[in-house]
């Protein structure tokens, strides 16, 4: 059994003082079969009231909004998860796998994470590297997605900030880069051309000195849950050629990043924006105490404003999203 204490920063900084904020995050992570978040606070500055809901895919989903003016904005969430022992996953299935699967899909409402989405689409590159890498239905589903999860994993480079996090799924395919987004994304379109139901993980991954993962570890991460049958929803994680086990904290699930940003919103004002965040995973085999104050590193040495009082005129609200790019 595992214990993840979890500290996430993510700060707004405008150049011009904005009227409002409206914003929406997920980052309160998970519970289900295998992991379950003991313990979860959301600290936002400027001060305002947060509401929380579940939505249809079972994300816990927090929402604010600030209507004072401010020139920043900062948000603190703070989880501590505790993760079960996971069976190992075999390498392959039986002969009929592929009709169990398709039984299985015809079965269950599924056909969400078998369509086309915002950046997990079937374009001409997609199915060129289909061919190049050979994704047809052969062997079994598990053999084909061990497979392609390692011929991902050597095909991409790992370049943090080569791509936006609007970035189309073409730019990574043809550059050969990209952060773990990209190869996220482009592995669900794959499993989803030869129909195997695949749905994008937004979350942590903890990292030890022993570990020699190529992503960032002061980041979110992402990796993909497949859809098997006689196993369930297995997850996959292309960046690191990794089965999905306990060091893999889930925060959402979605169709792809476009349904599950960290941070999602809007402010009143004109300005530009300056986005930082940071990620601090601690592990232990035993659960910590709940009311222990976590360390603050060094580089988080952020000054938290009271609110202020409201604008004395209104301006026009901007509609930017205001995403993070999942590393």
């Amino acid at each position: 059994m595992n214990f993840y204490s979890i500290r996430h920063l993510t700060r707004f900084r405008y150049s011009r003082a904005i009227s409002e904020s409206i914003m929406e995050t997920r980052m309160h992570p998970r519970s289900d079969s295998h992991q379950h978040c003991l313990n979860f606070t959301l600290s936002v500055s400027p001060r305002c009231r947060v509401f929380t809901y579940r939505d249809h895919l079972g994300n816990n989903v927090q929402h604010f909004d600030i209507p004072g003016e401010h020139s920043q904005l900062v948000i603190i969430a703070e989880s501590v998860v505790e993760q079960q022992p996971l069976p190992d996953v075999p390498t392959h299935l039986s002969r009929d796998a592929w009709g169990a699967l398709d039984a299985l899909v015809r079965s269950g409402d599924y056909w969400e994470m078998l369509l086309p989405s915002t950046f997990a689409v079937e374009t001409p590159a997609l199915t060129l590297l289909a061919s190049q890498l050979e994704v047809k239905r052969r062997d079994d589903p598990l053999m084909l997605v061990h497979e392609l999860n390692q011929r991902l994993f050597d095909y991409f480079e790992y370049v943090p900030s080569h791509t936006r996090v609007d970035s189309p799924i073409d730019e990574a395919i043809v550059s050969g880069k990209g952060v773990c987004q990209d190869f996220a994304h482009t592995m669900i379109a794959l499993l989803r051309h030869v129909r195997i139901p695949a749905r994008y993980v937004s979350g942590y991954l903890y990292r030890s000195r022993e570990d020699h993962d190529r992503s960032t570890p002061d980041a979110t991460h992402a990796w993909v849950d497949v859809l098997l049958p006689h196993l369930g929803w297995i997850g996959f994680d292309p960046t690191n050629n990794l089965v999905a086990h306990h060091r893999h904290i889930r925060t959402a699930v979605g169709r792809d990043y476009a349904d599950v940003p960290p941070t999602h919103g809007i402010f009143r004002g004109k300005t530009e924006s300056e986005l930082y965040v940071a990620v601090h995973v601690e592990a232990g085999d035993q659960p910590p105490a709940l009311d222990r104050k976590l360390p603050i590193p060094e580089d988080w040495s952020v000054l938290v404003e009271r609110a202020q009082q409201p604008p004395d005129h209104i301006v026009p609200a901007i509609d930017l999203q205001q995403m993070q790019q999942q590393q």
